[in-house]
């Protein structure tokens, strides 16, 4: 006899999957798969093992790769499920192997002619290689569906498009009565678009690092009372063109602070490299917005040599905005002493978080990297650590 609701050995069981993410602070990867299991009924947890499912995973650029060109990282290769369980819902879920800097987990692509990351298309495969025992019945799932990507921190922002065209993705707190503040998070190049590919993804800036989503976390939120977090795309790379960039951000802030209670005189900038750059040229072009900035390794001199300054001296010396800078001394793509403490020297008042190294829970990062202590709230300035600064800034 049939129990009712449980599919019987021999019938032709289907279940979907989705892949579970999570934003390391070197980027995000895919943790663990849940298979769609709890409506096939009571599953016997003796009958699952980390060997009871194999996970193989191919990961490949969503636009044309040129000859020659090369993409960090794609990837076709078997991921270890290091333990299997079940959840509250009945659904099996297999955690999969990962680190920081582990190939084969990660979920974007960095394509070296572009200096662009894609999101990358991401095909898992799922083989049972022992039946589970449902009612005391021995099962084996003859397909398995793959479904979406969930990644909870990513998926609290929604998706937007300014009138200008400009994308970009906004995290909204729990609204509990009065005006909340609004922290704009810039990213760095790699997270721009590449229009000649035609791609403009409103993504990679939540999934390169933990730049945006640090703000969103619950400790952001206490600190600053609720904050809302926006991160605009550029439309390629901030450096290309600070000065058309900036109106086209402002034009955000402003038609989010005229649709939601924000509170103009808590409007906080921060952005690393490329967006570290960009903090400092939305603070000189419009020095009466902003309570704070927050320029992470930014660009002041030219990355090119003999290229135009970024940022004048004289820019630099006239920023009446409350700056904290941060780098790290082994940076070797955007130099500190040329950039972020030449900067020190000049804006009046600024504070410098000048680490020798970035690394964080005992993994060495590049140089860098160094927006990896902000999205942690771990520079601090006599006992203030930045994220309470920042919180405590008025316009």
């Amino acid at each position: 006899m049939a129990v009712p609701g449980v599919a019987q050995a021999g019938s032709r069981t289907r279940v979907g999957f989705t892949l579970n993410a999570t934003v390391l602070d070197g980027g995000e990867q895919v943790t663990s798969v849940t298979l769609d299991t709890g409506r096939l009924g009571r599953i016997d947890p003796a009958s699952l093992t980390p060997g009871t499912f194999s996970v193989h995973a191919k990961a490949t650029s969503p636009i044309p790769i040129a000859a020659g060109d090369q993409i960090f990282s794609e990837y076709d290769l078997d991921r270890p499920v290091t333990a299997v369980r079940l959840d509250r819902r009945g659904d099996i879920v297999l955690d999969l192997s990962f680190a920081e800097g582990q190939v084969g987990g990660g979920t974007l692509g960095y394509i070296l002619s572009r200096g662009r990351n894609v999101q990358l298309d991401l095909v898992y495969t799922i083989t049972q290689n022992a039946p589970l025992v449902v009612h005391g019945r021995p099962l084996t799932i003859e397909r398995f569906t793959q479904g979406r990507l969930v990644n909870p921190e990513v998926d609290a922002f929604s998706y937007h498009t300014s009138g200008s065209g400009m994308k970009y993705r906004l995290f909204s707190p729990d609204h509990r009565g009065g005006k909340r503040p609004l922290v704009i998070w810039l990213h760095g190049g790699g997270e721009g678009a590449s229009l000649p590919d035609n791609y403009y993804d409103n993504e990679t800036t939540l999934r390169a690092n933990r730049g945006a989503l640090g703000f969103a976390t619950a400790e952001a939120q206490r600190i600053f009372h609720g904050a809302y977090v926006v991160a605009p795309q550029s439309t390629s790379f901030w450096l290309e063109d600070g000065p058309r960039f900036a109106p086209l951000i402002l034009e955000i802030v402003n038609d989010l602070a005229r649709r939601h209670d924000i509170d103009r005189d808590r409007i906080y900038v921060a952005g690393c490299s490329n967006g570290g750059y960009m903090s400092l040229k939305m603070t000189t072009t419009y020095p009466r917005v902003f309570a704070a900035s927050v320029p992470i390794c930014g660009v002041v001199e030219s990355l090119d040599p003999g290229g135009p300054v970024m940022i004048t001296d004289a820019e630099l010396a006239a920023i009446t905005t409350p700056t904290w800078l941060v780098a790290s001394r082994d940076d070797d793509t955007v130099p500190p002493e040329a950039n972020t403490v030449h900067a020190h020297e000049l804006i009046p008042g600024s504070v410098l978080s000048l680490y020798d190294h970035v690394i964080w829970n005992g993994h060495q990062f590049p140089g860098h990297w160094s927006w990896i202590y902000v999205a942690r709230n771990d520079p601090s300035d006599h006992g203030t650590h930045i994220w309470q600064w920042m919180g405590r800034q008025r316009r």
